[in-house]
């Protein structure tokens, strides 16, 4: 059997190992054939007493073949519901052979990985780190093919929604906890020798061929919809999930209802009715969007390889011990890289310890990080002083966003590099040649451009400068990946992409409110657009201070009008800031009113000064201002050449600057809506509200072309 090793021992047992061809076993149509054929020989098979299913492969099973979602086209339902009840018929036939089938798992298990091991009658997974279970679906906006219905029947529909609404992923002890799994081994060695044990200790005991939902009178754990528990949480969890989705993706309500359909009927219409909810998935655009996202950002991540044998970074010195500084410590500590940490004195950079301290400390109490764990990471952070710096192989400048200071840094302190060093600016708009300028060394001079909260945002922004080598390069697209982080590459300018992008997203906020619009009105429609928070709230958060302080920065620079019209931004900002002085969240309120313990409302001299009753603009024209205004400016960077590649382009905007996740990004936008249809929207905002909504002339003629960007 092509894909699919078969080995039947002298006690009746079959091991099949899953073997395709490639890295990973995944359910394309090798997988279709092998499975198919091997449950047919299984079922004519003569002595069989049980079944181990495992991999020879690093992964256990990584899952559906997501080509098969891009691919799929109106027409092709009735074809695709055959395949889909074809998969799942044959793991059906599987968890019904009449002897127990044990999934031992020795690597990781997501999504149709998990769903195949959910119709084996026992599990047993490896205790190591490469080990991860979870039914991730609903973050591509599909649901668990096979894993809705089952997983149900098998927790009860209280424990089974968050694993199935949340995509979450668990360790082997997260998931025996859960009860997703049922034993764990300490080394792949000893994994097909306890699926075995088992085998052998139930010969005789014919429950354990069955499935709990396929006993007689089965009983769902938690009881059926109308457990007064279940009809609780049936009738309040539409209203949550609509609010955390703003009906802008179908998927969780989809896997709810599917759910709750699994404690209705049996299980076979219960499998039916999970067939065709997803197959009207696999024919959304979110769908379509959210996978492209998926497969463009391990594109990247592939793609980032330089080909080039690298020096190892071993020890980073950061300078600046504050929010960034911490964040940068943190996750390179965590890599096991030294890190020294230095601040303006050694007291400040001990602050900067003790915070990260606290980070990791929360981390411990809430289970995820063990006590020795953390100690271990704190033992690569030193709180250190200019001499502690000598033989940095990277030395990382986190300080404020003004240009003399930052050149300073480097021309005071880039001569304790090692001889192979190289120096990166965290710098979020000042562009890397003029930085540079202050070097010694400008073909070792970078742009790392981290993302607050550094702990958790996944993307670093790599900002190549006119004389960075590539050996520089190289070596810091192998610094982001060893600390786990995603990396863009971007070409030099000012504000880069990201910051580019992002800033136009607060200026259009920002007019809308100059010109009379109510701010929670154009904070409410920004979310409605699917951003996580409005534009105003998320200018509080990045604060007043610091876009004021990157505006008169560009001042000094000559560049005040680089990207033209951005008066208003400018004015509303100096007014918050130096007449009012309201810098934001963090320097006690910017549009916003924070009291400790309450929910946060708008300040009453905002609407004082800037809200206008009278003033009417539809709410869709607030919706697609907000929308557009970052979508054309990712164009602009992709005709200029700041950005080189789409796939850059859309990964950075979801991975850094809270593009909404059922675009796919800010390019992939405009593949969804419709070229011609983009074009048509972008003139009536033009004509309505000016020229920074004109389609890029060159962007324009490919549009009219019917080019899609892929």
């Amino acid at each position: 059997m092509s894909g699919f090793d078969y080995q039947k021992s002298t006690e009746g047992i079959v091991v099949v190992t899953m073997d395709q061809s490639g890295l990973v076993n995944k359910m394309d149509a090798e997988y279709v054939r092998a499975m198919a054929e091997t449950v047919a020989r299984l079922e004519s098979e003569e002595g069989l007493t049980g079944v181990i299913l495992t991999s020879a492969k690093d992964t256990f099973f990584a899952g559906g073949d997501l080509q098969d979602i891009l691919a799929f086209q109106p027409g092709d339902e009735s074809a695709m519901l055959h395949r889909i009840e074809s998969i799942k018929g044959d793991l059906r036939r599987l968890e019904r052979l009449g002897v127990p089938v044990v999934a031992a798992i020795n690597g990781a298990a997501l999504g149709g990985g998990l769903e195949i091991c959910l119709a084996c009658h026992r599990r047993i997974a490896v205790a190591d780190k490469s080990v991860v279970l979870g039914l991730p679906e609903v973050t591509l906006g599909l649901l668990p093919g096979g894993g809705v219905v089952r997983l149900v029947r098998l927790l009860g529909l209280q424990a089974a929604l968050p694993y199935l609404l949340e995509g979450t992923k668990l360790s082997p002890e997260q998931a025996v906890q859960a009860g997703l799994i049922d034993e764990i081994v300490t080394n792949r060695e000893e994994l097909i020798g306890a699926a075995r044990r088992w085998l052998m200790s139930v010969q005789n005991d014919a429950s354990a061929a069955q499935q709990p939902w396929d006993t007689p009178a089965a009983d769902i754990p938690g009881g059926d919809d109308k457990a007064p528990a279940n009809a609780q949480l049936i009738a309040t969890m539409p209203a949550i999930i609509s609010r955390k989705t703003r009906g802008l993706l179908p998927a969780p309500e989809q896997i709810l209802a599917c759910a709750v359909e699994a404690l209705k009927v049996d299980v076979d219409t219960a499998l039916r009715v999970e067939s065709r909810r997803f197959l009207y998935l696999m024919g959304t655009p979110q769908a379509k969007n959210l996978v492209t996202a998926y497969l463009q950002s391990q594109q990247i991540r592939k793609n980032r390889t330089t080909g080039r044998v690298t020096a190892p970074v071993r020890k980073v010195g950061i300078l600046g011990a504050g929010t960034m500084g911490q964040g940068i410590a943190y996750v390179t500590a965590s890599a096991g890289i030294e890190v020294v940490l230095k601040d303006l004195d050694l007291e400040a950079a001990q602050r900067g310890k003790q915070r990260v301290q606290a980070l990791l400390d929360r981390r411990v109490s809430d289970g995820k990080l063990a006590e020795s764990r953390r100690n271990e990471v704190l033992g690569f952070i030193q709180s250190g002083q200019e001499e502690d710096l000598a033989g940095c192989d990277l030395i990382i400048e986190a300080v404020f966003e003004e240009l003399s200071l930052k050149q300073r840094m480097s021309r005071e302190l880039e001569k304790h590099l090692h001889a192979d060093g190289f120096w990166a600016s965290n710098t979020s708009s000042l562009p890397i040649g003029q930085l540079a300028e202050a070097s010694e060394q400008p073909d070792r001079f970078i742009g790392l451009h981290f993302f607050s909260p550094v702990d958790r945002m996944p993307l670093v922004e790599i900002i190549r400068g006119p004389k960075t080598s590539d050996e520089t390069l190289a070596r810091a697209l192998d610094f982001v990946r060893v600390i786990g982080k995603t990396a863009i590459v971007v070409n030099d300018s000012l504000g880069f992409y990201t910051s580019r992008v992002f800033g136009t997203t607060l200026d259009e906020g920002v007019r809308l409110l100059h010109e009379g619009v109510h701010p929670v009105r154009i904070d409410a429609l920004g979310q409605a657009a699917g951003m996580p928070v409005g534009p105003l709230a998320l200018s509080d958060e990045v604060s007043q201070v610091l876009n004021l302080r990157v505006h008169r920065t560009w001042e000094s620079m000559g560049r005040l009008d680089a990207f033209g019209e951005q008066a208003v931004w400018r004015e509303v900002l100096a007014t918050m800031v130096d007449e009012y002085g309201r810098g934001g969240r963090r320097h006690g309120g910017g549009f916003y009113q924070y009291p400790e313990g309450e929910s946060k409302f708008i300040w009453p001299t905002v609407l004082e000064r800037y809200y206008r009753p009278d003033y009417e603009l539809p709410d869709q024209d607030i919706r697609d201002r907000l929308l557009f205004r970052p979508v054309l400016e990712a164009l602009r960077c992709l005709e200029e050449g700041v950005v080189d590649s789409v796939v850059d382009a859309n990964v950075g905007s979801l991975l850094g600057i809270g593009a909404p996740a059922w675009t796919g990004g800010y390019i992939q936008f405009v593949n969804t809506f419709g070229l011609a249809q983009f074009i048509e929207r972008c003139n009536v905002l033009t004509e309505r509200y000016g020229e920074r909504f004109s389609v890029p002339a060159r962007v324009g003629e490919k549009l009219r072309a019917g080019q899609l960007f892929l």
